[in-house]
């Protein structure tokens, strides 16, 4: 069936606004348009491919990912070798300056010569490939190999969003274009939580894991590790004259829409090499993706083709390598920390060793889980990573050298720190000392959250001064805070008499709350402030729940085994009893209120209603209340699950969400009237 000119021109549109769109988002950084959009233009021209399967081309923005997992990989022989550059360790300026007296030598020029000129690179730490255009469309994807004959990955690289598939402006006729697939360290993070949340082998490292992706051969596997790409250089070329310089031929790449590094300069001789390398390293920790070293090119490349190469090497460019980031070391203990919500994170005690530049005796394992996968044992010889600012962690271990007395791994049952249980709750990868009240590692975060908004509110206790109080040890636990008076507190660093006198007004207040609030206040795993005004209702006083069973708490609606183990263990541990008793000493207090109705005779019982957007006669939390008054659960996300969505001015993708799912959407005077009404 033929498709009529107006169809044809339409999804030609829509595919030149999806690659305009691609290259400001993942080439510049600079969005234009939200992506919400964005998914509209996308799944426009999907429709029209579906009904019209003739539109499809090769370069189609939906064509990235797709097609039928490979069975092998096709070896292609490069049209121009893919030479790898020769690498200097020296981690001081000796490098730099044997690079430039080579090749002032073998240009032939004295002492009396102008400094060389260089482009300079930074030597990116992934996996090399050979990208073929054809005018201006992507038609091949080769990795290295040996330099002379590669592998085809088309079908993978294609999944790469950096990697255009069809070059900007008018293309030569031939243009093969050399860079390197990498994985960025924010990817890498959360593709490595995403694995450990499923229970999944997660990545060693960033550089394995784009080598990896690229040779997957089922290109929707490829898909799902998120890979990015950098051009650097040119294989063959057909109808283009190149430029003057290899820094003018990089401009040139950035014009075609292909990603090319920012982190680039041209140098004057050995002195701006130098300054290069050392401006690098220092920024080497805050980039977003692993380097090895930086890359020195001589910039005319009427020298480069005088220069020639050596064996499998140009002459006219180096790689200085910075100290490596990864290391071997033994293992000497496994003990675990409390972080500050408590979760417990075993770290391995190693024997030193130099990693990206630093001296590293402990390294992360992340949880128990992880450490039983990678079956990290004491005695063990292991790999360690160090990457930027990032906490140094075991990505492997070196089995064969394993010893016969290595010993295995045990989570402890009570915290190390204040001997609090340690309880892993069902589902969850992450153990937690629940003396949340009490354990000095989890002391600023435990008194932040008593003081906030949203449970005891008192008003002037913020970061700062928490901060202050537990590192003077003036406060170890929220029932201190009751026994604070002004003098003290206008002792502290920006705290004067008015200040003082006005936190003190502050607690007074404090001490009449909400039972809600309070069990809120307290920071009980699981108990946010929906399921606190649940138990409160539903037990109506603090001392029926502190004696209730796994049976009686699971009971109450919403509270299901995970939530009702947590909070059974909290009420549980002495620690906690004591503090809460503390508390109510200091005068902290509720009005008793009888047990709710139950929620099943509530007008809005069972309805789940999502807030968006703001609202004119009364504030979200005012409206939150109105609705749990008469039985509704107020969630923050839209589902199938959702009954109402209330919408109020700028509304959001939850609106959208509301009705792509087809749920009522009720604007703020219908909300007005169904409270009026009672929820009727």
């Amino acid at each position: 069936m033929t498709v009529s000119d107006d169809i044809q021109a339409r999804a030609a549109q829509l595919r030149e606004q999806l690659h305009r769109h691609n290259y400001r988002y993942y080439v510049l950084d600079d969005p234009t348009i939200p992506d919400a959009e964005y998914d509209r233009v996308f799944q426009a021209l999907q429709a029209l491919e579906a009904a019209h399967p003739r539109l499809i081309v090769p370069d189609s923005p939906t064509q990235r990912v797709g097609g039928q997992p490979l069975v092998a990989f096709t070896p292609v022989r490069h049209q121009v070798p893919m030479l790898s550059i020769h690498t200097e360790t020296d981690p001081g300026p000796d490098g730099a300056l044997a690079f430039d007296a080579q090749t002032r030598r073998e240009l032939g020029l004295d002492e009396t010569a102008a400094p060389v000129e260089y482009a300079c690179e930074l030597k990116f730490d992934g996996l090399a490939i050979n990208l073929r255009y054809e005018r201006g469309v992507l038609v091949q994807a080769v990795t290295r190999g040996d330099g002379e004959t590669g592998e085809e990955v088309t079908p993978n690289v294609r999944t790469i969003k950096t990697v255009p598939l069809r070059l900007r402006g008018a293309a030569p006729e031939v243009l093969e274009v050399r860079g390197e697939a990498y994985m960025r360290h924010a990817d890498f993070e959360r593709y490595n939580a995403r694995q450990r949340a499923a229970g999944l082998p997660t990545l060693v490292n960033p550089r394995n894991g784009a080598a990896g992706g690229i040779r997957q051969l089922d290109p929707v596997q490829a898909a799902k590790r998120p890979l990015s790409f950098f051009a650097y250089g040119l294989g063959e070329v057909q109808g283009w004259e190149l430029p003057a310089t290899h820094s003018a031929l990089l401009d040139a790449l950035a014009g075609f829409g292909l990603p090319v590094s920012r982190e680039r300069t041209v140098a004057q001789g050995a002195a701006g090499l130098i300054a290069f390398h050392h401006a690098i390293a220092a920024q080497r920790d805050a980039l977003p993706f692993d380097i090895d070293g930086v890359v020195y090119k001589v910039n005319r490349l009427d020298w480069q083709r005088q220069l020639g190469f050596r064996t499998r090497e140009p002459r006219w460019a180096v790689a200085h390598k910075f100290p490596a980031q990864e290391q071997l070391t033994v293992v000497e203990a496994i003990e675990v920390q409390v972080g500050r919500t408590g979760a417990i994170t075993p770290v391995a005690r190693l024997q030193p060793v130099f990693v990206g530049g630093v001296t590293v005796t402990n390294a992360t394992l992340h949880n128990a889980d992880e450490v039983a996968r990678k079956d990290v044992r004491v005695g063990d010889t292991v790999i360690v990573r160090r990457a930027g600012d990032v906490i140094p962690e075991v990505v492997d271990v070196v089995l064969e050298r394993r010893s016969a007395k290595s010993q295995s791994f045990v989570m402890p049952e009570h915290c190390p720190v204040c001997g609090s249980q340690i309880l892993r709750p069902e589902g969850e990868v992450v153990a937690r000392c629940i003396g949340g009240l009490y354990c000095s590692a989890q002391r600023k975060e435990a008194i932040r959250h008593f003081a906030s908004r949203r449970a005891l509110d008192i008003e002037g206790l913020g970061d700062k001064l928490v901060e202050q109080l537990v590192d003077r040890e003036l406060v170890r636990n929220p029932a201190d805070l009751y026994a604070l008076d002004a003098a003290t507190l206008a002792g502290l660093e920006r705290m004067g008499g008015k200040s003082a006198e006005n936190l003190i007004q502050a607690l007074a207040r404090s001490r009449t709350t909400t039972l809600a609030r309070f069990l809120y206040a307290l920071g009980i795993r699981e108990v946010g402030e929906t399921t606190a005004r649940t138990l409160a209702a539903h037990f109506g006083a603090l001392e029926p729940l502190l004696s209730a069973d796994l049976t009686q708490l699971q009971q109450v609606p919403d509270v299901g085994p995970v939530a009702a183990a947590a909070v059974q263990a909290f009420f549980q541990e002495p620690h906690n009893r004591e503090i809460i008793a503390r508390l109510r000493a200091a005068g902290v207090q509720w009005p008793e209120t009888a047990i709710e109705p139950v929620a099943e005779l509530q007008p809005l019982a069972g309805k789940t209603v999502v807030l968006t957007g703001t609202l004119e006669s009364l504030s979200r939390d005012q409206a939150s209340e109105q609705l749990r008054a008469l039985g509704a659960k107020v969630s923050g996300s839209v589902s199938r699950k959702t009954n109402y969505v209330v919408a109020g001015r700028d509304a959001g993708s939850k609106l959208d969400k509301a009705r792509e799912l087809g749920v009522t959407v009720l604007d703020e005077a219908e909300l007005l009237a169904l409270l009026d009404s009672g929820g009727r």
